[in-house]
């Protein structure tokens, strides 16, 4: 996986090299937006970069006695930190990046990870499955150098 990363990124600085450095920026910033997209995607199809489906949610009885519970319970995870507000693009000249930002970071890390957190501020440990939210796949490499193309015809 790593040698395809170098190769794509290889194959894409010979491109960009022939660029002015606000022309690379705008194009990795366009680039950018469309790997956050695909992200955003996988997120809400409840899938890793793999392709394999994040593990289910722990089932708790106590839902089922309270109103208005059971809905919520339901509702697919990480719906607001898939949102823009939340999934941040990053571009300069030489690189970009997407990842999510403030408070949201941390939460995303424990469950990225699968890391043991506090459940509330003074609350239970908890230790989360890992459910991987960011990552390349071939698809996304693709994407890559489709989009990297389209936005080159502009320029």
């Amino acid at each position: 996986m790593s040698d395809n990363l170098h190769a794509l990124e290889a194959w894409a600085g010979a491109l960009l090299a022939k660029l002015q450095p606000a022309q690379r920026r705008a194009i990795n910033h366009k680039v950018a937006i469309d790997l956050r997209r695909s992200q955003a995607q996988r997120i809400k199809a409840q899938q890793g970069p793999d392709g394999a489906p994040y593990t289910a949610r722990k089932k708790r009885k106590e839902f089922k006695e309270k109103n208005g519970r059971i809905k919520r319970q339901k509702a697919a995870m990480f719906n607001k930190i898939r949102t823009a507000e939340y999934l941040k693009v990053h571009a300069d000249p030489s690189q970009l990046t997407v990842g999510f930002v403030g408070k949201v970071m941390s939460i995303a890390r424990v469950h990225h990870e699968g890391l043991t957190e506090n459940v509330t501020k003074r609350g239970p440990k908890y230790s989360y499955p890992a459910r991987p939210l960011l990552g390349l796949n071939e698809a996304d490499r693709t994407l890559i150098r489709a989009s990297l193309l389209h936005h080159m015809e502009q320029f």
